[in-house]
């Protein structure tokens, strides 16, 4: 288990405004929206999540980091658990002519709307239990996701990409190193439910038996 960082590239290049999003609007009733996983939070207003999530080509460079570091083959199978609208498994199936993606997400809308060369492949469900036989996967990723579950579930799923993956893991989470960006995760949040420096994720991973890789985003 290594920490690898794929992912702050993407999440560098979006500002946030940390005291705006608290005081702008009724934050509480901004994260019920939010964690309703529809319209609003994938391309609604900016105050109840991404404000709009498009397609516009900054998960190829991800995907092209990822096949190089797990020198991933030309039919890798590959599960991204927490898929969204399944941007990163596009980019995959550009970079790997035989690939085998299949996307799982708790939103409807998301699979909705999702990329539509994928779309077929992608499962609603929840990522503490995941429909799939054991070791089915060369791959299995999770960006951005494990942090929105409570405990009781987030160690199941943890636990279940595990079992489904013969090979190559890697989680993102959103995590703090300090106070101040333990502040600004608070302000910023709207969905998660799972608050831990690097060190206890750490211990997490250790304590579910998880083999592979994982990185943190920061709000610096």
């Amino acid at each position: 288990m290594a920490y690898v960082d794929f992912i702050t590239q993407v999440h560098s290049a979006t500002p946030r405004d940390y005291i705006g999003r608290v005081t702008a609007a009724d934050k509480a009733h901004c994260a019920e929206k939010a964690l309703e996983w529809g319209h609003d939070y994938w391309d609604g207003d900016r105050k109840y999540g991404y404000g709009g999530f498009h397609y516009d080509g900054r998960w190829r460079s991800v995907a092209e980091k990822m096949v190089e570091h797990y020198q991933l083959p030309a039919n890798a199978r590959i599960l991204d658990v927490g898929c969204g609208k399944a941007f990163l498994l596009y980019e995959f199936t550009q970079l790997l002519a035989q690939a085998g993606v299949t996307g799982l997400d708790i939103s409807k809308y998301a699979i909705d709307n999702a990329k539509e060369e994928v779309r077929e492949s992608l499962v609603e469900g929840p990522a503490h239990e995941l429909p799939f036989e054991d070791d089915s996967f060369d791959f299995v990723v999770s960006i951005n996701t494990l942090h929105n579950l409570p405990n009781y579930e987030l160690w199941q799923a943890v636990r279940e990409m595990e079992r489904v993956g013969r090979g190559a893991k890697y989680i993102t989470v959103e995590s703090f190193r300090n106070e101040r960006e333990k502040v600004n995760l608070l302000y910023w949040q709207l969905t998660c439910r799972t608050f831990h420096a690097p060190e206890e994720w750490e211990w997490v991973f250790e304590q579910t038996g998880y083999t592979g890789d994982h990185g943190f985003i920061f709000f610096e």
